[in-house]
């Protein structure tokens, strides 16, 4: 039976199967669903964290619910971001 609070259950399944946690494909699956949200693509066809601004990380922290962003620099960010 499909999970209402996931909004993308075809995303959610593939990630599974992939070995994604279910809180992660779950948080994937439901930015994928989101018109506001960005998820990063996939096979490196995204710009380096080191190519971003602080306000383009600043905001992907945000998406992605990274506590503490307000206090970070770009550094900090970039390695949030990588350890999420």
């Amino acid at each position: 039976m499909p999970n209402p609070s996931i909004k993308n259950e075809d995303v959610y399944q593939a990630l599974r199967k992939d070995g994604a946690s279910k809180e992660k494909a779950a948080r994937i699956a439901n930015a994928e669903a989101n018109d506001h949200q960005h998820p990063g693509k996939k096979g490196g066809k995204a710009a380096p964290y080191e190519d971003w601004s602080r306000d383009e990380l600043y905001e992907r922290a945000r998406e992605i619910g990274i506590g503490g962003r307000s206090e970070m620099n770009k550094e900090e960010l970039i390695a949030a971001l990588r350890n999420h």
